[in-house]
């Protein structure tokens, strides 16, 4: 039924305004046709006349004079209705009602406009945490945000790819086989352990696992350890310079271990959340700016050309003619590349893959780096448009009352395993989806661990469960499952019908705006609709043919809501 409204909507556009194509093609795309917020205001209402009437410069009430007849003529509807200001409301009839039930239950796409949908080719890079340490709760909303809206963009008819980018040739891992060498070797006491080394208890968990043939004398330990600089962050520099120098054997062996044992444990803790990425990316994979054939040294080489400069023996990309409000080194004057320089590789990476879409997933601290990153791809003559950045903010988690304080480097942190064990995948997944993810979240322990109405995880959960539990019973009165509404003259179903039929156009939102807290959202009403149908009706002890219109409402409902349990990655309950 929506798909006929639709036509006939654009037929008045075409046929019946005075516009011109780009007139045309403008209000084709503003105009909407949605539910009706209460069904006293219909099914369906449109605002083509009020968005018509600038555009053709005619009272949106003529407008709506003109339309209404048109709508009229379908016999699926009883009647249309103009409301407010050039709104139009439109009145199914019973019969027609149900069959775009029954029908949206058999399609879960039926109300998306087939002419105007198109299939886009989407990577998704999101988490991409250093490979320094087990991730930790800031982690976890980022890779249930990430998934979530893969999951979405998929269900729209889009092909995606997951992506996570490994950061192993940075600084940060040489600090993490630094600190892992001197747990090793016990080269420092807990008292005396660099401040700017991880100090994480994995750390010494790694150690005690890395296998190696050689030792280190007192003597060699002395010189690795005495006049160190007093600056937290010089002392770890001179520290693996050192370790690089008289130790190269042990550096080596030691940072590949320590490195592929985080990539282990990051893998699985995701595997158990339930994030499956579709490829790893390997920073190191871009090679070296030494090396002339490599990516990262032909993808600067690209740039170098024409938008970039010298000064002060470093190289600058000219990112102010891209929108930038500075320029930005990409190689040092050592002639080292900065963090810019592998990341624009990165991105020509990408790019060059065919994606039509790529959406960056990244902490709000990164929100800066936008203009940075834009202004590289216009570079190398990509349009920045192919490039979205999602910012999400960490989560802050609060057991007791008080905040938990999470620091990889100090070691103080809240694993995202440890919250998996505590609470389950499920219930952490819903949690981090429950709020715009650009907001601040205050995830409670306390409320998630609780069987209350508090606990919206559960509280959604149980309307599932609860709708199972009617479906049992109702069985056990040896009546099968009814697999279409009949024509009863019963109508308490239908506010909680119309709220399920929203489902689609919640999840459509959900993928074009890439916000899956709206989907958390809409099941959270759903369920509290639900609860109080329950509450209000006496289900199995209906009269017949009603008993048969109240279960199919049930079995749509719950069909909804699993669906939309399982776009976030969630399981929906049979029992609780």
């Amino acid at each position: 039924m929506y798909n006929q409204i639709l036509s006939s909507l654009n037929d008045f556009v075409d046929n019946e305004l005075s516009l011109d194509s780009h007139q045309k093609k403008t209000l084709v795309t503003k105009h909407k046709l949605t539910l009706a917020d209460s069904l006293q205001k219909g099914h369906w209402t449109t605002n083509l006349c009020l968005i018509a009437s600038n555009l053709a410069k005619k009272n949106p009430q003529d407008l709506a004079s003109a339309l209404i007849p048109k709508l009229d003529s379908h016999p699926e509807i009883e009647k249309v209705e103009l409301a407010g200001p050039g709104f139009v409301n439109i009145f199914l009839t019973r019969e027609a009602f149900l069959k775009q039930l029954d029908d949206a239950h058999k399609n879960p796409n039926s109300f998306i406009d087939s002419a105007y949908a198109s299939s886009e080719k989407i990577q998704i890079e999101f988490v991409s945490a250093n490979p320094t340490g087990p991730l930790h709760v800031g982690h976890g909303r980022g890779a249930a945000y990430g998934d979530a809206i893969g999951r979405i963009l998929q269900r729209l008819g889009h092909e995606v790819s997951r992506e996570y980018y490994v950061n192993d040739a940075g600084r940060q891992i040489d600090i993490l086989a630094c600190s892992i060498f001197l747990r090793k070797f016990e080269c420092f006491d807990d008292s005396t352990f660099p401040n700017s080394a991880y100090k994480g208890s994995y750390i010494i968990d790694i150690a005690r696992e890395a296998e190696t043939n050689q030792t280190i004398t007192k003597l060699e330990e002395k010189i690795l350890i005495e006049n160190l600089p007093e600056d937290d962050e010089e002392k770890i520099d001179v520290l693996i310079e050192r370790i690089k120098i008289n130790h190269p054997s042990n550096w080596f062996s030691i940072r590949d271990f320590g490195l592929n044992h985080v990539i282990k444990s990051i893998k699985e803790d995701l595997t158990e959340f339930k994030v499956i990425f579709d490829n790893w990316f390997f920073e190191s994979s871009l090679g070296e700016l030494a090396d002339n054939a490599s990516e990262i040294s032909q993808a600067l080489d690209q740039v170098k050309k024409d938008h970039a400069y010298e000064k002060n023996g470093a190289i600058w990309l000219e990112s102010t003619k891209f929108g930038d409000d500075k320029d930005r080194v990409i190689i040092r004057e050592d002639g080292r590349g900065t963090y810019l320089s592998a990341d624009l590789a990165y991105h020509k990476n990408k790019l060059d893959r065919g994606f039509d879409t790529i959406i960056n997933v990244w902490g709000s601290d990164h929100h800066g780096y936008i203009k940075r990153i834009e202004a590289t791809i216009e570079a190398m003559g990509y349009s920045k448009k192919q490039m979205q950045v999602q910012l999400v903010q960490f989560a802050n988690l609060f057991e007791n009352g008080s905040r938990v304080k999470m620091s990889t480097r100090s070691g103080n942190f809240y694993t995202l395993k440890k919250l998996i064990d505590d609470i389950g995948p499920d219930a952490s997944r819903f949690y981090y989806l429950s709020k715009q993810a650009d907001q601040h979240l205050d995830f409670d322990l306390e409320i998630a661990r609780s069987n209350s109405k508090d606990n919206l995880y559960y509280y959604v959960q149980y309307a599932h469960a609860r709708i199972c539990s009617v479906e049992t019973r109702y069985l056990e009165q040896g009546t099968a499952l009814p697999n279409k509404f009949n024509d009863a003259d019963f109508d308490s179903c239908d506010e909680l019908l119309q709220i399920a039929l929203n489902a689609q156009f919640v999840i459509k939102s959900s993928g074009e705006n890439l916000q899956p807290h709206l989907i958390v959202y809409y099941l959270r009403d759903i369920s509290q609709s639900f609860h109080q149908f329950y509450n209000s009706v006496n289900i199995l002890n209906s009269e017949e043919p009603e008993k048969n219109n109240i279960m199919r409402t049930l079995i749509v409902v719950k069909s909804v809501i699993a669906s939309s349990l399982e776009l976030l990655g969630i399981e929906p309950l049979e029992s609780m």
